[in-house]
């Protein structure tokens, strides 16, 4: 169940955000922003505060055609870049575009996992910052965000929870994500980027 949650949102990441405008202001990107062939690869691991390794591994996805229509394939999926891209109708979405420091929201989400469970989160979202970020890919100009509350599910587990977003515009995608949920601790990072010339 939560590496579906953490695919989740790393999908709905993905449609992260073009590059800021002179103003500090930055829009969710297009469909125009995607080309053939980028490609993102990161490695992730979650560890209990017990030092028991829940997940290890790496992630990938790359941009495709498939019959004229641009996807982005998603372990054995591959999901329309439309449907990445797609503004969120929601009055507690998961980014409140367009970003800029200091924003705030509430954002809220109700899942489930495909073994049935059902479950639900409840955060408060705010852009800390926007400045240079380095993980193992490189050095970008990134903006943080931090969403802090409460996820509980159907078989009566809840826990307080902390993630931090390091969130790269040119990228289009997060750089680096750092759960904290109870005892467990799951830390992405972007080991490499690519794209055509």
């Amino acid at each position: 169940m939560k590496s579906q949650i953490i695919i989740f949102f790393a999908i709905v990441m993905l449609g992260a955000c073009n590059s800021p405008t002179k103003s500090g202001i930055t829009q969710q990107p297009t469909l125009a922003d995607y080309q053939v062939g980028e490609k993102w690869v990161w490695k992730y691991k979650g560890v209990t505060t017990e030092g028991e390794v829940r997940s290890d591994g790496k992630d990938t996805r790359e941009i495709v055609r498939i019959d004229g229509v641009l996807g982005m394939t998603i372990g054995k999926d591959t999901v329309p870049v439309s449907d990445i891209v797609k503004p969120e109708e929601s009055e507690t979405p998961k980014y409140n575009w367009p970003l800029e420091v200091g924003k705030k929201w509430k954002y809220e989400n109700n899942w489930t996992s495909q073994d049935g469970t059902t479950g639900n989160q409840s955060q408060d979202a705010e852009v800390m910052s926007y400045q240079e970020e380095t993980v193992e890919a490189g050095t970008f100009m990134a903006y943080k965000i931090k969403y802090t509350g409460i996820l509980s599910n159907s078989r009566g587990y809840s826990a307080n929870e902390e993630e931090i977003w390091l969130y790269a515009p040119a990228l289009k995608n997060f750089i680096m994500l750092t759960q904290t949920q109870g005892d467990f601790v799951y830390v992405e990072e972007l080991i490499e980027y690519s794209k055509p010339e």
